[in-house]
């Protein structure tokens, strides 16, 4: 979102309130520029951008970046938005490493991989190619009310998502006080790579078996047929407060309830024996429901050069997973045109209640368990520089640039036999690279 360094007069004040809201409730808003209009009746404004992300020894995504903004007079925006990216290398299954090396089952039960003795295991079929298309419509009905509506699609070869969103926005006190109020429902349809596991199945692996037909059968026995789905409804509810010229802040609250097929179809258990050596590897399992309440408050400022904002989220849900997030941005305007800024966020979570990093061969199963570290105990930040160019024309190119780290912890577990010497929450890096250019 594109933010001035002088100072805000009363004009723009319910402009950058309403814009406000909408990009910290980025469920609801199709695109980042859903808010700002136009002054130019007719114009198109269009960004595209590249992006590269990369985990070390991991996961590798390249996406491409387009939006398109056209006004209609000076009441009315269409936004559009086109996201491409690719996918590729390897992602932790959930087994803890072992003394010895391993052997896995791909997905699809076509063929295996094997990892090396004391490594993490790593699943390394994660390949995919996703395509997603946003429109939004934003439309000023009087001078205190504001519409907004969009519609999404996503695809990639395992996954399909479609969603509707909506919100309305009401000023009031001379346009100083915004209220949103957003709603939003999505559908996905899952479809896994050689179907969908088995709730706390045991993978079969080739080697264990006399004939390929004895696997095959094995496997088969894994899978359950057809894909399946799950549905996300969303509520927002927020208020923008302008404090000063300089100054506002914002607070909102949001409820989703998530029900349908929650399991992650890639990911698998190790269950060992109390010398910490695998005995099986069972397909994990998860509620199919979830009820999430989130909490945020952000205060924004111009400077004399510059831009600032502090942000504060709170997350919860009824799997007993919390997170509190800390973020800031900071924009220095060296001259009217070029400009840097900082950003710096910080993460911490603790585990989902049936995060498991492993299981135990002489206790009976749970009904759910995971041992997939992203809802596991976690800390993680973020370190972050941009500079961007303002170009004749109206044109701008920007460069961003950002470090990030997570580092899993464990949730208590006692640490058994032969898994003290290895590392099961292994600290994961990552460099994300940014370049865009608007017209």
């Amino acid at each position: 979102m594109t933010q001035k360094n002088n100072q805000i007069n009363a004009r723009q004040s319910k402009q950058i309130a309403g814009a406000l809201a909408l990009a910290s409730c980025g469920l609801f808003a199709t695109s980042g520029h859903a808010t700002e209009l136009s002054k130019k009746a007719d114009d198109w404004k269009v960004d595209a951008a590249l992006m590269y992300y990369g985990e070390q020894d991991r996961v590798q995504a390249v996406e491409a970046i387009g939006t398109a903004q056209k006004a209609f007079g000076d009441d009315s925006v269409l936004d559009l938005k086109l996201v491409v990216d690719s996918l590729t290398g390897a992602s932790a299954s959930g087994a803890v490493a072992q003394s010895s090396s391993q052997t896995f089952t791909r997905p699809s039960g076509n063929g295996q991989y094997s990892v090396a003795a004391g490594d993490t295991p790593l699943d390394d079929t994660f390949h995919d190619t996703r395509v997603q298309a946003n429109v939004g419509w934003s439309e000023v009905l009087t001078p205190d009310w504001k519409l907004n509506v969009g519609a999404y699609g996503s695809k990639e070869f395992d996954y399909m998502s479609m969603g509707l969103n909506a919100s309305i926005e009401r000023g009031f006190n001379k346009d100083n006080t915004t209220l949103f109020l957003g709603t939003a429902y999505s559908f996905d349809v899952v479809d896994p790579v050689g179907g969908r596991p088995v709730d706390l199945s045991s993978m079969a692996v080739r080697d264990n078996f006399a004939s390929e037909e004895a696997y095959r059968s094995a496997f088969d026995a894994t899978r359950q047929s057809g894909s399946d789905n799950k549905q996300t409804a969303d509520v927002m509810l927020g208020i923008t407060q302008v404090l000063s010229q300089r100054w506002l802040l914002q607070a909102n609250y949001g409820l989703s309830s998530v029900n349908g097929y929650l399991t992650d179809p890639y990911k698998v258990l190790s269950v060992v024996d109390n010398n910490g050596i695998t005995q099986d590897l069972l397909y994990e399992s998860r509620p199919d429901a979830r009820l999430k309440h989130s909490f945020y408050v952000m205060t924004k400022g111009a400077l004399d050069a510059g831009v600032v904002d502090f942000s504060y989220r709170y997350n919860t849900d009824d799997w007993d997973l919390t997170s509190h997030t800390l973020e800031t941005h900071y924009r220095y305007y060296f001259t009217g045109n070029f400009y840097g800024q900082l950003h710096l966020r910080y993460y911490q979570q603790t585990a989902a209640n049936f995060y498991q990093p492993f299981l135990m061969a002489d206790t009976p199963l749970p009904e759910f368990a995971s041992a997939d570290y992203r809802i596991g105990d976690m800390s993680a930040y973020t370190i972050g520089i941009k500079f961007g160019h303002r170009l004749s024309g109206g044109h701008e190119m920007s460069y961003r640039l950002e470090y990030y780290q997570q580092d899993p912890k464990n949730n208590g577990t006692t640490i058994l036999g032969e898994l003290q010497n290895f590392d099961l929450f292994p600290t994961q890096k990552a460099i994300t690279a940014q370049f865009s250019y608007s017209f």
